[in-house]
């Protein structure tokens, strides 16, 4: 069956462009109508990707390719440039347009009052606009220029509030160690380039390619892993997951953007858009699964000794991933760990929003100066529990279903990733109770309730904040039933496969516990207080400081790369001032004295012509008898 809708797809990335560009020409001049017309390009982005998904879950419908611009041509090579939609792309098109038009109705709200707001939606409509571009990319070069525009775009985000040394200092943090990766990819696709037949990029042929057989397999696992380096950096996973907490310092409805849909879920879309190059790998799936399951469990440690609630939020991301990426390793199929991204993307992006609601609210991002918000945000605090619940994996809410499905297929293929997944699950359940108890129930505390002479009375946000609340939490309970044990409608429809596993009891009671362990802890510490809260802090006080000091990762990287490449500079400073420098001055100055010298001679004086003859006489007599007197002896 052809498509009706794909064909226009090319409209989704386009309706956002021209909403930065007209932001970016008049926002000032537009106003508040600028806002709206952020708004409205996505709403528009967003019923195309619906009609074009709705259409593709209804029937058989056949891969859309479009490809007829001739972007380079070199000899017989011609690289074109277009746009393809698969059931793979198709999803990420809702996912990405959906969570970009509720973080853009959100900000009219949060953002209110900022001088430079119309600044702020003209770069969501870029990032957006990016996305989707990466999204619906038909060939890898294609995708690796739209990759590249995501990274500016989160650049210009995380350091909007440019003013703060924090931001601008995140911000240069974020596109540095994202450039490491990305040159990982770009050597893959150089690769990839070389040894595909014909030269080609495009998406159909490599598949072609690589599940015939036709690359050497050593060079297949080179592209591989060079493209999960790519992934890396984008994705926050170890070792370059150190920007992404950082990245808290932009606004918080950027947070949600980057974390739910945008920035980091482009890693994962790219391993399982090149997925076939890694199933023709096994050593690069396990390279991919211990990647991520390691980014799981070490990151979730790390969010237990967080006080800031969005870096908490952040460590709760760089761990999902981690997740996502163990699934993708495990090299069933992309169909879990696509599964978790989908899942992933409305509770996280409530969570986040959820946050910046209670930012919003107490004007503080410490959890400890925070409690007892139930009372004054209630649709604040439902939606939060809903979000905590689901990424805690507590039935039968979203996450539940998702990383069930993950943990299953690693039970069954990879015991030991399947218990640092239920391991690194306690921990998420553990520090999201904590949050929630501590921010939420309890008694109220520190200087958002009254407890200094700057004290702000928690209200709950305006409702174009609390409407996108309410959106996400309800796609936060529903939408792991598309895919469950008892019927993997998802798993069938992105691969075209029947998946005839069955629900797997002992992994849905080991994860369930684990949940539900970690909560039950949390309760006990934070809100009953049966258990002492310094009962870690106290007793390995080295334990505590190295969680909440993040390992040292930071200061590691500081001493070995940072300083070191400082000091190298500076060398290099030094020699680009006295020695290159210096040579060029020197040069400069002999020029300009012999000119002096030249203009004082000639000054029009006979007796100083002839001095000067005479001692060029003199100089020339005394050259030949050197000369002579050298020759004889």
């Amino acid at each position: 069956m052809v498509s009706d809708y794909s064909q226009y797809a090319w409209l989704i990335p386009l309706f956002p462009l021209i909403a930065f560009l007209a932001l970016t020409a008049m926002g000032r001049q537009l106003k508040d109508l600028g806002i709206y017309i952020s708004i409205f390009a996505m709403f528009a982005s967003f019923i195309v990707a619906v009609l074009i998904f709705v259409e593709r879950i209804g029937g058989k419908v056949e891969d859309y390719t479009w490809d007829k611009l001739n972007w380079l041509q070199v000899g017989d090579f011609t690289l074109s440039m277009g746009f393809e939609v698969t059931n793979l792309n198709a999803l990420m098109l809702v996912i990405v347009t959906l969570v970009s038009l509720l973080v853009n109705i959100y900000s009219r709200g949060y953002m209110k009052g900022d001088e430079r707001i119309h600044v702020f939606f003209g770069y969501i409509a870029l990032f957006s606009f990016s996305m989707l571009g990466l999204v619906i990319s038909e060939n890898m070069l294609e995708l690796y220029i739209f990759w590249e525009l995501v990274g500016v775009c989160s650049f210009l985000l995380v350091g909007f509030w440019y003013f703060k040394p924090e931001a601008k200092a995140a911000a240069k943090k974020a596109f540095i160690v994202t450039r490491i990766g990305d040159v990982g990819l770009f050597l893959g696709i150089l690769l990839l380039f070389w040894y595909m037949p014909g030269h080609a990029l495009d998406f159909t042929s490599i598949h072609n390619a690589f599940t015939t057989g036709k690359i050497d397999p050593t060079i297949v696992t080179w592209i591989a892993v060079l493209i999960f380096i790519g992934a890396i950096g984008k994705s926050g996973q170890f070792p370059l997951h150190t920007w992404l907490p950082d990245a808290m310092e932009g606004p918080t409805p950027i947070s949600a953007l980057i974390h739910a849909a945008t920035m980091v879920a482009a890693g994962v879309y790219l391993v399982a858009r090149t997925f076939d190059i890694f199933h023709a790998s096994p050593d690069a799936l396990v390279v991919v699964a211990y990647v991520g399951g390691f980014t799981a469990i070490f990151a979730a440690t790390i969010g237990i000794a967080q006080n800031d609630i969005k870096r908490i939020l952040a460590y709760s991301t760089v761990s999902q991933l981690g997740y996502m990426m163990m699934a993708l390793g495990i090299g069933v199929s992309y169909t879990s760990g696509m599964f978790h991204l989908f899942t992933h993307a409305f509770f996280k992006a409530l969570l986040f929003l959820g946050a910046g609601s209670v930012i919003h609210a107490v004007h503080t991002q410490d959890i400890n100066e925070m409690g007892g918000l139930s009372r004054k945000m209630k649709i604040t605090t439902w939606t939060f529990a809903i979000g905590t619940l689901a990424l805690s994996g507590i039935f039968p809410f979203a996450g539940f279903w998702s990383k069930d499905m993950i943990l299953t297929e690693a039970y069954e293929h990879n015991q030991l990733l399947f218990w640092v997944g239920v391991i690194a699950a306690f921990f998420t359940a553990f520090y999201m109770s904590r949050l929630f108890f501590l921010v939420f129930l309890g008694s109220p505390r520190g200087k958002a309730h009254g407890h200094d002479d700057h004290a702000h009375e928690p209200h709950e946000s305006p409702s174009t904040m609390t409407i996108p609340l309410i959106i996400l939490a309800v796609l936060a309970v529903v939408a792991g039933f598309v895919n469950t044990p008892f019927n993997e409608w998802l798993g069938h429809w992105l691969t075209g496969q029947e998946h005839d596993e069955k629900a797997n009891w002992i992994v849905i009671i080991l994860s369930t516990l684990a949940g539900l362990l970690g909560i039950g802890l949390g309760y006990l510490i934070y809100l009953k207080r049966t258990i002492p809260r310094d009962v870690v802090s106290g007793k390995l006080p080295w334990l505590y400081t190295l969680l909440n000091r993040k390992y040292f990762v930071d200061e590691i990287y500081d001493s070995l790369i940072v300083k070191p490449l400082r000091g190298l500079g500076w060398i290099l400073e030094l020699i680009d001032v006295y020695i290159i420098d210096g040579i060029v001055r020197l040069v400069a100055f002999t020029v300009v004295s012999l000119g002096r010298l030249g203009s004082r001679l000639q000054n029009g004086q006979m007796q100083t012509y002839g001095v000067i003859m005479i001692l060029g006489m003199l100089i020339l007599a005394l050259a030949i008898a050197g000369r002579r007197f050298i020759h004889a002896g």
